[in-house]
């Protein structure tokens, strides 16, 4: 099997940067938007036929160093008691946000292996079909970005509800944090369980904080998920957009690799967290949508930042754009294993 992906996690020698792309199973691709067009996002997700063979997409025709379990980071708000779906344009909706402190008291524990056996049967089929190949990476939401959608009943640009219920009701913010982060740990033991080689914990609203917000409201129900997963023997990943100003806290919460998104330089990134940790990162998703010279170039620059020390991931600083040429994609990951071969 092509190891580079678990060897950088663990920060050893490897013969070429590994690569790997959130959202590499997506909109951008044709194969993808086939099936689409004959099941919702909740279907695919729900049939671990389908999700497998979307998750293989990407492998199948890009140069990638890992696959990442194809799947949404809400699906275990449903079993919680928060009912959700996806609108055409608008993104995910929540169908009864939480408004008051006894809709939080209401909110249900649950087994992942019973309300999201689903999830668990995609990634044994994948195991199966990724023998040999590459590792499979499964994920969940961070407890702040999850509660954020819970809350703010969607997408959001400013957080104030959520931040309203943190300031106003700090007692009742961690009781909902803490029974999310019960929720997320348990979610990622049982993929653990179930064969994927990797977890990444996305928190991906978390750039929202004043670093002494996250460390008062978030930190603590990160590093709780982080701790309760470490004595398994597979890398962790935490990754959230923004979080210049959040990188030493993040180090503190957990992550054997720590995401850097595009807005701030690599080098820079890594000083701040350490580099006895791995990062992952961090080129701008809309250089794939401009001139390949021009998405070369900045690459280049990640790749010199990175100095070919042990411990880099090559990624984007988030998820791929529905826009994206799938050449331009394809293009960026055989350049990156060129110049670091």
């Amino acid at each position: 099997m092509n190891d580079r992906f678990l060897r950088a996690c663990r920060r050893e020698p490897v013969d070429a940067t590994p690569v790997w792309f959130m959202r590499q199973a997506g909109r951008y691709m044709d194969s993808y938007r086939a099936i689409r067009d004959r099941h919702s996002l909740l279907d695919i997700c729900r049939h671990p036929e389908l999700a497998a063979q979307v998750t293989l997409q990407p492998v199948d025709a890009i140069e990638v160093d890992a696959a990442i379990l194809f799947s949404d980071l809400l699906l275990p708000l449903a079993p919680m008691g928060i009912a959700f779906d996806f609108v055409e344009g608008e993104g995910p909706v929540i169908e009864a946000p939480i408004r008051s402190v006894d809709r939080i008291d209401s909110l249900h524990q649950f087994d992942p292996r019973e309300a999201l056996g689903h999830v668990l049967d995609t990634i044994r089929i994948l195991r199966t079909e990724l023998t040999d190949r590459v590792p499979l990476i499964g994920f969940a939401g961070a407890p702040f970005t999850l509660a954020s959608y819970a809350i703010e009943g969607g997408p959001s640009t400013n957080y104030a509800r959520t931040k309203s219920l943190m300031y106003e009701e700090p007692e009742a913010w961690h009781r909902l944090a803490d029974r999310l982060a019960t929720v997320t740990t348990d979610y990622l033991i049982s993929q653990i369980e179930a064969g994927v080689q990797a977890v990444q914990l996305f928190d991906s609203w978390v750039g929202t904080l004043s670093a002494a917000d996250y460390r008062e409201f978030a930190l603590p129900h990160t590093l709780k998920i982080f701790a309760s997963i470490q004595h398994f023997d597979v890398p962790t990943l935490h990754f959230g957009t923004g979080t210049a100003t959040l990188l030493p806290d993040m180090r503190k919460a957990g992550g054997d690799v720590i995401g850097l998104d595009w807005r701030m330089p690599l080098d820079e990134g890594w000083a701040k967290i350490g580099e006895d940790r791995a990062v992952q990162g961090n080129l701008d998703p809309t250089l794939l949508l401009g001139p390949e010279h021009r998405m070369l170039q900045a690459a280049r620059n990640v790749l010199q930042r990175a100095k070919g020390r042990p411990g880099h991931i090559f990624n984007l600083g988030h998820g791929i754009l529905p826009m994206t040429d799938l050449t331009q994609v394809q293009n960026l990951a055989r350049f990156v294993h060129q110049q670091t071969s």
